[in-house]
Order: C-alpha cells, then structure tokens, then sequence
C-alpha cells in the first residue's frame, strides 16, 4: 500500500497536536475531574501561558526513541533489545527525560535500572520481572505515538513496532496500550470514522485483556447515553477510577477517559482534546494521545490557531544531547516522516526530495503555518508589534514563506527576525523534567538566509545577518545589503572563530531608512529559507561559564549537558566527579565529524580522569586521559568501557596537563603537553561523527580549565 500524498503534512499534524496536548494538560497533570471543574469550568481553551513549555516525558520518549530505527536498523527487524538500548543512550541516568519515581514505583524507571543492569528487553519490562502493578503502568501508550507515525495506513507495522518499544518498560494491559494507540494513529491516515478506528486498533490487542473490554465497555455506555460526557465519565470513574488498580498512574482508568473523549468529541479537534483535560487524572498523557490521533486524522486544518500560535513550532526536551533539546516541529516532522518513507521502502516525493536530503539545520517554512519557532525582536529592547505568519505562494524555492511584518517602525531602528539558538531558565516559567542545553549553532559555522522585502518600492531597507554571542553580550553581523523591492536576496554570514563565546541568538537584522527618527509604514519581510551549516571552530574557558539555577535541585553548567555525576564549577574550572560508574557531561553536536579537541585537565582525586569525544550518548563514544600505573589509555565506549590502547605518561594529581585529540576518521592521535604519545585505529563499527565531553571514573574527580575545538 503506497503511503498517501499527503502523509508529511499529516506527520507535522500528529506531532504538532501531540505537543499541543501536552502543554494543554501538563500543569493540571494528576488533578481530579471536581478539582479541574471547580478551578476552570468548562474548558476551551490553554489553562496557562508560558514564556516557553519546558521538556516532558510524553514527548522526549517518543522523539527519541525511534532514534532506534537510525542507530540500528530502519526495518521491522528492529529488536526490543535494540531499542532498550536507544533508551540507555539517550536518557541521562537519574534525572531530566522521565519520572523518576524510584524502583518498583515509576515503570521508568525501574526499566531504566534493569537495562542499565543487564536485564535487556523485553525482560526489562515484564510482568515476570517486574510484577502486574508496575508493568501496566500508563507509560506504554504515552511514548508511542511515532510508531503509528512512521506506519501511515499500515496499522499491523505500527503495531509490531509499538510492542516492542513499550515491551522495553510494560507488560500486559501496559503494553496493549501502546500497540492500541499506534494501530489508531496508523488508522487515522486513512480513516475519518472515530468508531471504526478505535475499533481497528481493537483488533490488534487480545480480545479479552482488559483494555480491550473497557474501551467496549465505554463504547456501549456512549452508545446507551450519546448527549452527555459528564455521565460518561462518572460511569468510568465509578468503575474503572484510580481507586481500583494498583501503582501511582495506572493504564486501565486514563484509556477509559481516552474512548470516552475520542466518542463524545464527535470529531471535532478541539472539543475532544478539551474533555479529555476536563476528566482529570494523568491529562498530559491522555489529552496528548488522543490530540494525535485527531490531528494525523483532521489534518492541519483542524486545529485552530489558538492552539498553534503559543506552541510557534518550539520544543525543549531534556536528553543528553544538548543540542537535540532545542528542536523545532517542522524538524521533528520531517525525521519522522523520512523514516516512514524507508520503512515503507518508498522514495521521498519530489516535492519534499529536496528539503528530506538537506544535511543542514534547515528552517523551510514549507508546512502549512509552520514558523520553526522563529521569534521578532528590536534591537533596543523596545516592545515590538506586529506578527509572523506563513503564507502560501510566495517563496524563492518551494510554495510556501514566513511573512513577518513589523508595525509602527522607525528609520535608522533595527528589527530582528531571529532563532533563538540556546536557552536558560530565565526563557521557561518552570523546570519541567530538567532540561539542559548545548548550542544549536557555533563559531565558524556558517547562516544563510533568503529574503524578500515586497516593498513599496519606495521604502528604503537595508538587512543583515547577525549572532549574539550572549557570554559576551556582543553582537556579530555579516555584510549589510540594501533590499530591492520584490526581489529575492540571498545573504551568508560566517561566523568567526571566537573565544568564551555562547551563541544564543541568531537571524536576520532589517533597518528601515527612511528618516533618522521619523515614523515610517509598517516593515514587511518574507524569509524563504534560512540554514546553518559548516563546521565549528571555538573555544571556551570555563572561567566565563556560569551555573544556571532552575531551582534548589536543578542547577546545570552552562553549555553543557551531563550523564551523570556531580558537576558544577569550581574556582573557575569544570569540576566532575561521582562514586564509581563514569561521571560524564557533554557539549556539541551529534554531526561533527573530523576534528582536534584540546583540553585542559587537572587530576584532583582518584586515577581515571578523561575527556570524551566523538560522543554519540550515554553507551557510545571513546574517551582518552589518565589511567592508573601512570598510563594514558584510550577506550570505547559500547554500552560499556573497553581499552583500545595505552601508553606511558608520568600525569600527576593537581598538575594541569593539555591533553589534545585528533579524530580524522576512523584514526586517532593523542598528545599531552605537546608531546605525542597515541596512535590508534579502530576498525570495529568507528563511531565517526559525536560531540565532545569530559568524564572520569572509578570515584575520581577532575578539574577541566578549558577547552578548545578545531574542525579539520
């Protein structure tokens, strides 16, 4: 069955809802039915406004998770062992991406510890390993709305996917959750009838389990009582309420409310997501699954823009890749749809060829209202009107553009036009599942941009490419160009090789000239396309780093993300250190390839202090440094340390040593003060791409100073 013209809209649709369902029911996550009504009513529309939506769990799972079809293989032949590992990678141990609850209380956790063990899935997650109670959990339907995504129309692919990825955490009515709601999400594809979709995903879990009689259950009592969901969900509550199942967030009472929505909202959007929030319980999850559902089923057009405008295309998650935390939906929609196209083994359209084989961080505005989270600002801080939208049939490549248009401007002002390319907690109202951040963009890099300003064509405008470096509180621009009216203008900026710099802002400056200080008409400005690219050349001293304080429990260092261990700054140094396993934190981006990271390190306690590189997650990387015996030692990481080679170095507690690292290829030379002293080739499965990052190990601690990276 060929995937349907229309599928990748459709993908930024379902991923779009998911994430609108999320922000709707997150901060009410937990309340019950009378709390929700007696604080808010009937509800229609977001209960609260954010600066930004920090990370959560329902989406971090989902989008990194069917990372397994890329680290491993992209084929129904994925194993659930595999993709317990993908967890292990991508998860930080202990804190951010999940709840974590404790062992035997949150179903995440106590899978998270089992793999880390060596308890691989599918026993990971099962009810002879775990028990009934934390097997059949909620989790296994929250995470899993990516695997109907990647199997448009094909519901026995969504389903074969979906039980392995929940089997990784869930067992019984847990796991049938997950495959339930990838079979609908598969379904709605092609089918509008909510009825006969629920009912496909019926007939890809066990008849008699539990989840398959309740949801029957539900659909005779809308049938028996069609006009009022309230009587529904007192039905549910009565027979099927939290009080009856065991475990802090059971399946079984959340999948009764998810029918009785799905039922009762009679195909509209808005007024399935808004019932399911008002029933309470686990609303995050609930709301955001059922949100999938009917965006990938309605399209686009079926969400309202008051559900889109707050989100602007922006999502944080909270992984230990920095720079996968700051993601845009366009993004998220075009990966998953370029993994439904292979595993379907169906070419890219044409249409959309061009944008799925574009290896940059490429912003295209080509889905309907997309924004990738671009944002409007002046350049004095003055408050700014006007707004962003994207419009049809204008556009130098593709159909589509975002037209942003400033009201009320001045001559010799500048606006901005701008992604934000790193945050901190003073850009989100909370600290949701603990996020941290590396850099989108760095020195050396490479913006592009192409730009239109319609005119009239009297209006003089001059524009510019720009970085703020926010460390430095310093503005970087490219070559200022003067706008012709109606014509398209390409403009390239290269950013610099900088020292100490944090690169928080980046995007396009316009300067109306017409009159030092009169008002002038209103600015407009289409942007066609904007894209980073090139390769990375900078270095930080930690000395100009900062702690960043979410609150008591959250404080992380800026740039970095870590793995595990205690990590702060100390006298100006990067300070690591933890009990036994590896203490790591890392910085970078998953895509850099050849290069000569150096460091400065100073041993403090114990006998193993490394920096990493080439990093691609928690189980994949190598690191390098000082080993016992007076040794410096070099290993990989495969789920696991294992000692590719070592050589003699006199290194000594306290005494700071450069240690540099030249990975080209598949090739790697080591060097401490200057001096070389390892040459090594790993020809089993290189990793050939990774960030960089620091570690050590066995109960140590170690100081860093500084560091410096150098693409080749």
């Amino acid at each position: 069955m060929a995937i349907g013209h229309d599928y990748v809209e459709k993908v930024y649709a379902g991923w779009l809802a998911k994430v609108i369902g999320v922000r709707h029911g997150g901060l009410i996550e937990n309340w019950t039915y009378e709390r929700i009504e007696r604080t808010f009513g009937e509800i229609t529309e977001y209960l609260h406004e954010f600066i930004n939506f920090a990370a959560d769990d329902d989406t971090n799972g989902p989008i990194f998770f069917l990372r397994a079809l890329e680290d491993y293989v992209c084929s129904r032949e994925i194993t659930a062992e595999q993709m317990g590992l993908t967890w292990l990678n991508y998860a930080p141990d202990g804190h951010g991406f999940y709840w974590w609850g404790g062992y035997g209380k949150s179903t995440e956790h106590t899978a998270y510890m089992n793999l880390k063990n060596g308890i691989m899935a599918p026993r990971s997650g099962s009810i002879a390993q775990n028990g009934v109670a934390v097997a059949e959990q909620i989790g296994g339907q929250i995470f899993i709305d990516v695997w109907g995504l990647v199997a448009p129309g094909n519901p026995e692919l969504a389903v074969h996917l979906a039980e392995k990825i929940a089997s990784v955490s869930h067992d019984g009515n847990g796991k049938y959750g997950g495959m339930f709601i990838a079979a609908c999400i598969a379904a709605a594809f092609e089918e509008r009838d909510i009825e006969r979709i629920i009912d496909i995903g019926l007939g890809y879990i066990p008849k008699e389990c539990e989840y398959a009689q309740v949801t029957r259950d539900v659909i005779r009592f809308y049938h028996e009582h069609p006009s009022n969901w309230r009587d529904a969900f007192h039905y549910v509550k009565a027979h099927y309420g939290y009080d009856q199942y065991p475990g802090h967030c059971h399946i079984i009472p959340n999948s009764a409310v998810m029918i009785l929505s799905l039922l009762y909202g009679e195909g509209d959007f808005s007024r399935t997501i808004n019932i399911c929030n008002m029933c309470g319980w686990d609303t995050d999850c609930n709301v955001a699954n059922v949100a999938t559902i009917m965006g990938v089923r309605g399209g686009i057009d079926c969400i309202d823009t008051k559900w889109r405008k707050p989100i602007n295309d922006f999502l944080c998650c909270s992984s230990v890749i920095g720079s996968l935390n700051i993601l845009d939906i366009p993004w998220c929609a075009t990966y998953i749809a370029k993994l439904g196209y292979r595993l379907a083994g169906e070419e890219v359209p044409a249409r959309w060829a061009g944008i799925f084989a574009d290896e940059r961080l490429s912003y295209h505005f080509e889905y309907p209202g997309s924004t990738h989270a671009f944002r409007m600002a002046h350049t004095d801080n003055l408050p700014v009107t006007g707004y962003m939208d994207n419009e049809a049939g204008v556009s130098a490549t593709g159909s589509r553009s975002l037209k942003v248009h400033f009201n009320n401007v001045q001559g010799g002002c500048a606006y901005r036009i701008y992604q934000q390319t790193y945050y901190r907690p003073a850009d989100f109202n909370d600290s949701r599942y603990d996020p941290s951040f590396s850099p989108i963009l760095y020195p050396g890099q490479r913006v592009e941009a192409t730009i239109q300003h319609p005119g009239p064509a009297g209006q003089r405008v001059l524009a510019r490419l720009f970085v703020w470096d926010s460390n430095g509180d310093a503005f970087h621009y490219g070559a200022v160009v003067q706008l012709a009216a109606g014509e398209w203008t390409k403009l390239a900026y290269d950013i610099p090789p900088l020292s100490g710099a944090c690169i928080e802002h980046a995007g396009i400056e316009l300067i109306p000239m017409d009159g030092k200080n009169a008002k002038g008409p209103s600015l407009v400005c289409y942007v066609d396309h904007v894209a980073f690219s090139g390769k990375p050349s900078y270095e930080v001293d930690f000395a100009q780093e900062r702690l960043e304080k979410w609150n008591g429990l959250h404080v992380e260092v800026s740039q970095l993300t870590y793995l595990r261990g205690i990590w702060t700054l100390e006298g100006g140094e990067l300070s690591g250190s933890y009990y036994g396993e590896p203490a790591e934190a890392y910085t970078g981006a998953l895509d850099w390839r050849d290069y000569q990271f150096e460091t400065v390190i100073v041993p403090k306690l114990g006998e193993h202090h490394r920096v990493n590189f080439r990093v691609q997650g928690g189980i994949r990387s190598y690191a390098v440094g000082f080993a016992p015996g007076g040794k410096l030692a070099l290993y990989k990481n495969d789920n696991g340390y294992v000692k590719l080679a070592e050589a003699a170095c006199a290194w000594e507690l306290d005494v700071p040593a450069v240690v540099a690292i030249k990975a080209v290829g598949n090739t790697f030379m080591v060097s401490v003060d200057g001096v070389s002293l390892l040459d090594a080739v790993d020809d089993d499965r290189p990793y050939l791409t990774g960030m960089i990052g620091f570690s050590n190990s066995e109960g140590s601690h170690t100081h860093y100073r500084r560091f410096s990276l150098t693409s080749l």
